[in-house]
């Protein structure tokens, strides 16, 4: 079971929205108290009543900005150097995933550039990147004034098999 405090994000950029399983993700993560938000298409979370969106770093666009947004929506966005940070903050994002903080990819920013960047914005920093279990006491440890929280495929990720049945199959 997460922890009232987990956010779950729908990310996928191969296919169509299948707005079928978007409500049915919602329904599910309304009956555990999770929030939920749609990647990349904030019209279509909006529309659907979800609890927010999230604007990857890859999409520069301001058009959401005309929209009418319920209270209690949530912008989240990512970035990856200070340019994106700031583009994140005329987006009006609420919320910066920062990355990569532990993971070596060619986002890589490790701790010290980490922690520079995330007291470069007075929005709420959100480490992203290779976080687990192991070095999660590390990121606890950085104090870090703006850190929100962390994200992570690798620290949620449960090694155990999925059930067979439920409401992502």
């Amino acid at each position: 079971m997460q922890d009232k405090n987990t956010w779950i994000i729908y990310r996928n950029y191969k296919e169509d929205f299948n707005v079928k399983k978007i409500l049915d993700i919602k329904h599910y993560c309304k009956s555990r108290g999770l929030k939920f938000v749609l990647s990349n298409n904030i019209k279509l979370a909006i529309k659907l009543n979800l609890d927010g969106a999230y604007i990857p770093s890859f999409n520069k666009n301001f058009n959401h900005l005309t929209y009418k947004l319920k209270k209690g929506f949530i912008l989240i966005g990512s970035a990856h150097n200070l340019k994106d940070i700031r583009i994140k903050e005329k987006q009006k994002v609420d919320k910066v995933f920062l990355s990569s903080i532990f993971k070596k990819n060619n986002n890589f920013l490790g701790i010290n550039k980490f922690k520079l960047l995330s007291n470069l914005s007075k929005k709420k920093i959100i480490a992203l990147g290779g976080v687990s279990k192991t070095n999660l006491k590390m990121l606890l440890l950085l104090n870090l004034v703006n850190l929100e929280g962390f994200a992570g495929i690798s620290y949620f990720r449960n090694k155990k098999k999925a059930p067979k049945k439920g409401p992502f199959n």
